[in-house]
């Protein structure tokens, strides 16, 4: 009889959905990470007109429009002053289709993956999908990803390390100094270093930099999204960048998997990329006066929190009990552990909600608190 293939048995379903299911309808949700805005309109308008005009109705080129991989390529020019050829561009059906491509093309069965821990759930099971180790690194306290820390942790079985910053969950962002370590390790290790960075605009203290800027190999690939920066996370259109050699690896795998990412999405998608960007803008703006709501508000319920730098999420350490007894009382937070092993002992609140509801939740957790540290 035919089982199931042991990389799938090892993948269980993420420990931020079984949160969704087990909260009320009226739940406040601050688990998930999903921007309350808009898409851009003129985002929205670029699709329906494609649409109207038949531009939608067959199959793109596997790797996108030239258009959208033209606009994806003059990103990094403008925000990065990298020369991207538009040939070394796959739009993909979103950033965690990006992710499994890269994984997918450079990882043999048993090579070791490097990632953040606590860090976003798909890295782990990404890696056991592609037959690869997954190999969690602990953060510093301020809960960044340590240069060295990945740097001791290769071995001759190593084949991916993992940057993400700004990051999910902890909202930390890399220094310069930080992104040019993971460049020199990968060229120096001869290493790949995947760095992802869906939520590069989406910083209120310093400046996102990207290995890719610092590398003198071709051992960094990007991956990004519309997702986050856009408000089009159901849009699913991300991107992998890197040279073509490895594009070229990494679109064998998304020709059978996906053939191309979808149509409408990638013409809208072009008009955000080279439409006004004061939506982004306005988008932050609104995030930072979040951030600052929830840290007072945790801060002056009793917990210890690390000032998130950018994305839009806090993970405040928690009491035992703590994530249950706020679920219990209305309001979705994502325990830790569901990030990884080390984030055992915290919680994840996602700040991507309007700021009354958030400041309802902020009441509920005060009294969570309490009660838990009675």
């Amino acid at each position: 009889m035919t089982e199931f293939a042991d990389r799938v048995e090892q993948v269980s379903i993420s420990g931020i959905r079984k949160v969704f299911e087990a909260a009320g309808e009226d739940a406040i949700n601050l688990g998930i990470g999903q921007p309350d805005f808009p898409t851009p309109a003129h985002a929205r308008r670029a699709a329906i007109e494609a649409i109207e005009a038949g531009d939608t109705d067959a199959y793109t080129s596997n790797k996108g429009t030239m258009g959208v991989r033209e606009a994806i390529s003059a990103k990094y020019d403008r925000d990065y002053g990298l020369e991207v050829d538009p040939e070394d561009v796959v739009a993909t059906a979103g950033g965690s289709e990006a992710l499994h491509l890269v994984l997918e093309a450079h990882v043999d069965p048993g090579e070791e993956v490097i990632f953040p821990d606590p860090g976003f759930v798909s890295y782990d099971a990404l890696t056991r999908i592609a037959s690869g180790t997954p190999k969690p690194i602990p953060l510093r306290e301020d809960l960044t990803m340590d240069p060295a820390a990945v740097e001791e942790a290769i071995t001759d079985d190593t084949a991916v390390f993992v940057v993400n910053s700004p990051a999910n969950p902890t909202g930390a962002v890399q220094s310069e100094d930080d992104m040019r370590e993971f460049a020199r390790i990968a060229d120096e290790h001869d290493v790949l270093c995947l760095s992802d960075e869906v939520y590069e605009h989406i910083v209120f203290e310093g400046t996102h930099r990207s290995p890719l800027e610092f590398a003198e190999t071709d051992n960094v690939v990007v991956v990004s999204a519309c997702s986050k920066t856009y408000s089009m996370t159901g849009w699913r259109l991300g991107w992998v960048t890197g040279s073509n050699r490895r594009i070229e690896r990494m679109l064998r795998v998304h020709q059978y998997a996906q053939a191309c990412a979808s149509a409408p999405a990638q013409y809208a998608a072009e008009a955000a990329l080279t439409g006004p960007h004061e939506p982004v803008e306005e988008m932050v703006e609104a995030f930072e006066e979040r951030r600052d709501i929830v840290l007072d508000g945790l801060e002056d319920a009793g917990l210890e929190v690390p000032t998130p730098k950018g994305a839009f999420y806090a993970m405040p350490k928690v009491p035992e009990g703590w994530c249950a007894e706020v679920l219990d009382r209305g309001v979705v937070v994502v325990p830790g552990d569901a990030f990884g092993e080390n984030g055992a002992g915290s919680a994840r609140l996602s700040y991507a909600t309007g700021t009354e509801e958030l400041k309802r939740a902020l009441e509920i957790i005060a009294e969570a608190t309490r009660v838990t540290r009675e």
